[in-house]
């Protein structure tokens, strides 16, 4: 077993002990963690020894929800985030029409509904820029997706084209398709179709991608929240290219799709309970059931209407989301339930009182995602019932911001991304990015999470800080936190004695100042006590 002494550091632990100054790992657990002429006893004359040049060190982030395929096609894709008006995205399409001219079709992501003209994209916007492949523009959100024209024709879709459960096709005054795919439209169309045509060496590429950005962002695990037949194999693929091991810590929850039908929705949840009994390159732990969209997207389900008279109705209706919910609980299951909107996380919560009478008292932590806007009052339910909110910091960057909180149009704006509630109430708190929509860089994150100013634009003022948590909470729920959401907290997201090695070297130190982490860069990360990551 190799013993390696990490000396002059700075060493957050994510736990009572806060700080110290070196640390001594034996293998894959960390053996020691105290002052430096301590752990250089502990560590004996025999141990490697690496200065760390008085270098903070962190827990390794575990990015508690995200989606792995997605984010490593994302990367290779058209960036349209900084994009803040339509020209601006439609000369970022001509140019990579021009750079890749054999390439068919053009796919982009992260472009904003505020940078169109009325908040309202067509089809003809993006035949402006490029008519002559199919263009597919994945929003933000990732709940609904913009195409131009050639992309309808490639995907069947016409007036006659019926709407999809939980999903919308957008259409003009005359009843033709506009463009706009909303919720399960973009993922039975746009998303079945890329999956269709997408090659098993295009998807090794995209893990490849994936995990190798995640490694030099200081992450050492992973939850994906809607992982599928594609994504398991890919990943197996990538196990076994390796010998049998992963250098990144992957978890997962089962996509369940609603149906419309008891039987095939409770069949979904069988194959989820299946994979989460085998032992494989990915540890299924639950299933993911999307019960709303977004509330840029105007489609996440309120208990009242937005700004513009509009609601939206919930993806799960209460008779099919109850049996799901309830026979995964059954098999120990995790639950993870997507719900943006105050009606959406109430009737989630609802689903979990109505699992937990139907099969009595056992061990159990489900989940809520996201809870942009949740009713008074939720926190203390869910800290009640043990349910975790799993949050992302990054969704609340000022610099997106102004869209949500003009969809809402009230007073709602003012309690939106309420992470302190949840700290207050006693509930878990579980950072994470929901990468690919929002940059997955952990550190950017945290920025965001203890200033609530933005990290894709630091000119703009902050918003709502008092809802900011102190850097150390942060970097603890992103942690720690992170990894007792999937049941991991008794060995990974600290350190301290036992634990698993796993951590981030960080060449600046934010605790005097969170603006350091938007410079500041990860050196070196190490995952079961192997070096993974080094600049």
């Amino acid at each position: 077993m190799t013993r390696t002494l990490y000396r002059h550091a700075r060493v957050f632990t994510a736990d009572e002990r806060g700080f110290a100054e070196a640390l001594v790992v034996d293998g894959a657990r960390i053996a020691f963690v105290g002052t430096e002429a301590d752990a250089v006893a502990q560590a004996g004359p025999t141990a490697a020894s690496v200065d760390l040049e008085g270098r903070l060190v962190l827990p390794g982030f575990v990015d508690a929800h995200t989606h792995l395929l997605m984010t490593g096609d994302a990367l290779g894709q058209v960036g349209l985030t900084h994009a803040r008006t339509l020209a601006d995205i439609q000369d970022l399409l001509r140019r990579a029409r021009a750079e890749g001219a054999d390439d068919a079709p053009l796919r982009g992501r992260g472009w904003l509904f505020d940078a169109v003209p009325g908040g309202r994209p067509t089809a003809a916007m993006i035949d402006e820029a490029v008519a002559d492949v199919p263009v597919y523009l994945d929003a933000n959100d990732y709940h609904s997706c913009w195409v131009n024209s050639s992309a309808l024709a490639e995907l069947g879709i016409t007036r006659e084209t019926p709407d999809p459960i939980g999903g919308r096709i957008g259409r003009d005054a005359h009843g033709e398709p506009d463009g706009m795919l909303y919720e399960t439209a973009a993922q039975q169309f746009a998303w079945a179709h890329r999956d269709a045509t997408t090659t098993d060496a295009q998807r090794d590429a995209s893990v490849e991608r994936v995990i190798a950005a995640y490694l030099a962002a200081g992450v050492t695990g992973v939850v994906d929240m809607a992982f599928d037949a594609h994504g398991l194999a890919a990943f197996e693929r990538a196990h076994a290219r390796r010998g049998g091991s992963l250098p990144l810590r992957v978890a997962a929850h089962w996509f369940v799709a609603n149906t419309g039908d008891d039987d095939a929705n409770l069949a979904q949840v069988a194959r989820a309970a299946e994979l989460a009994a085998a032992s494989g390159a990915v540890r299924v732990v639950g299933i993911k059931l999307v019960l709303d969209g977004t509330i840029d997207a105007c489609t996440a389900a309120m208990r009242d209407s937005y700004a513009n008279g509009s609601n939206a109705e919930p993806i799960w209706p209460a008779e099919r989301l109850d049996p799901v919910v309830a026979a995964a609980d059954a098999a120990g299951m995790q639950i993870a339930l997507h719900a943006i909107g105050d009606a959406a996380s109430t009737m989630a919560l609802d689903a979990i009182e109505h699992a937990i009478a139907a099969n009595g008292p056992r061990p159990r932590r489900h989940r809520i995602e996201h809870l942009e806007y949740a009713a008074p009052g939720t926190a203390e339910r869910m800290a009640r019932l043990g349910v975790t909110a799993s949050m992302q910091p990054v969704h609340a960057d000022p610099a997106i911001f102004a869209n949500w909180a003009a969809q809402l149009g009230d007073a709602r704006a003012e309690r939106g991304f309420a992470w302190r509630e949840y700290e207050e109430a006693g509930a878990l708190l579980a950072f994470s990015t929901d990468a690919p929509t929002a940059p997955l860089d952990a550190l950017a994150n945290m920025y965001v999470a203890a200033t609530r100013a933005s990290a894709l634009d630091p000119a703009v003022p902050a918003v709502h800080p008092q809802q900011a948590v102190p850097l150390d909470r942060a970097l603890a729920h992103a942690t720690r936190d992170a990894a007792t959401s999937i049941g991991d907290g008794s060995w990974r997201g600290r350190l301290a004695p036992g634990y698993a090695a796993d951590f981030a070297v960080v060449d600046a130190d934010p605790f005097g100042d969170p603006a350091a982490l938007l410079s500041a860069r990860v050196v070196r990360t190490v995952v079961d006590g192997r070096t993974a990551f080094e600049e």
